[in-house]
């Protein structure tokens, strides 16, 4: 008898855990760690999956980095300040400027996913990718994992259709459980 693979829930990061800055029904990632604060409901969700024996794994784009106008420092405390509050087993981060050509690790690539897999004995058909953008519906379903969409109305149209919709993380981790 062989050992099961694990099982993970891929969760963007803003939007999706902590409140997005939106301008002009566009979101932006917090350009400080005084900017960073957890959504609603997020510590109760990542509580309730880690208890159903789910992996948490935060997966990012944070282009600002590599476009100069955020320092990789201040993005590094806002994910050590968000792994102290939640029960997160591991943070995938792209800082790939989404300029030119693109990268296998920037979303809606999966690279991020492929690689935490690889290296974590993930099983993604098994796993979800819980997202508030296009890109992160893309990613999850390039990966092979089944997605949650957290609509927020955002000016932007979705791709890849979800394969459910949810009104915020804890809606999400809640259809989750429920389907597994």
């Amino acid at each position: 008898m062989g050992l099961t693979r694990q099982r993970a829930v891929f969760l963007d990061r803003d939007g999706v855990i902590n409140r997005p800055v939106v301008r002009e029904g566009k979101p932006y990632p917090p350009a400080t760690l005084a900017e960073f604060a957890l959504l609603p409901g997020v510590e109760e969700a990542c509580t309730r999956l880690k208890a159903a024996g789910w992996l948490l794994i935060v997966a990012t784009n944070q282009p600002d980095v590599g476009r100069g106008t955020q320092r990789r420092e201040e993005v590094e405390a806002m994910h050590a300040a968000m792994c102290a509050q939640l029960p997160i087993d591991r943070v995938e981060v792209s800082y790939d400027p989404g300029q030119g050509q693109p990268s296998e690790f920037r979303k809606p690539a999966p690279g991020m996913l492929l690689r935490a897999a690889r290296e974590m004995d993930i099983d993604l058909a098994q796993s979800w990718m819980v997202g508030d953008r296009w890109r992160d519906i893309d990613c999850g379903a390039a990966a092979g994992c089944r997605t949650i969409f957290i609509d927020y109305d955002y000016d932007e149209k979705l791709r890849a259709l979800p394969d459910f919709r949810a009104a915020g993380l804890l809606e999400a981790a809640a259809i989750i459980i429920a389907q597994s």
